[in-house]
């Protein structure tokens, strides 16, 4: 990892102890912030890739504030062409150097996975079969999780490689897991 986005992860793992000790965002969300982001544009410092839960709000996680992170929520932090795109404009058009793919524990998606025996709605069938890719067999809620943030990680990585907008060493990817019920978020 790159020295700036060293520098980044631990402003997140700090931002993540902060909101596990205060039970609160300590993130700008000031009427300045609004009007700084409002004329000079958005730079946020990482992407995260996260489940559209609602128990799951990046921006509290980790103690951020208006404009400081790419968010991009999808149930089962699974990827496809429209979230690669998004994660594309991020680092090539706002600078943001640093993904976090952010799994959860009691994650819905991933019980559906493990429990739908061929059977599931019209669209959800879409997620269930991605996250039963990641994580196979795997009965262990927390291992599935983890199975499948290694998943989307690879997914990433192998989508920009080569990218032209990405010099040697510049983007980083990382998995992580919080947990619903303590806050904490591990990286893996």
């Amino acid at each position: 990892m790159n020295k700036e986005n060293e520098k980044v992860l631990e402003r997140l793992i700090q931002g993540n102890e902060i909101y596990v000790k205060n039970n609160q965002n300590a993130g700008d969300v000031s009427l300045e912030a609004r009007q700084r982001t409002a004329k000079e544009g958005q730079h946020p410092y990482a992407i995260v890739i996260t489940c559209s839960d609602s128990r799951v709000i990046p921006d509290a996680i980790f103690s951020a504030g208006i404009g400081d992170l790419f968010v991009i929520r999808v149930a089962g932090n699974v990827l496809d062409n429209h979230q690669l795109g998004s994660v594309e404009y991020a680092f090539s058009h706002l600078d943001a150097n640093l993904i976090v793919m952010l799994g959860h524990t009691k994650c819905g998606a991933i019980s559906a996975a493990q429990n739908s025996h061929g059977t599931t709605d019209k669209f959800i069938k879409y997620i269930i079969e991605d996250i039963t890719e990641a994580i196979g067999d795997e009965t262990d809620d927390y291992k599935a999780t983890v199975l499948n943030v290694k998943h989307g990680v690879n997914i990433i990585r192998n989508a920009f490689h080569d990218h032209p907008d990405i010099e040697d060493g510049e983007l980083d990817v990382l998995g992580a897991v919080y947990d619903i019920e303590t806050g904490e978020v591990k990286i893996i």
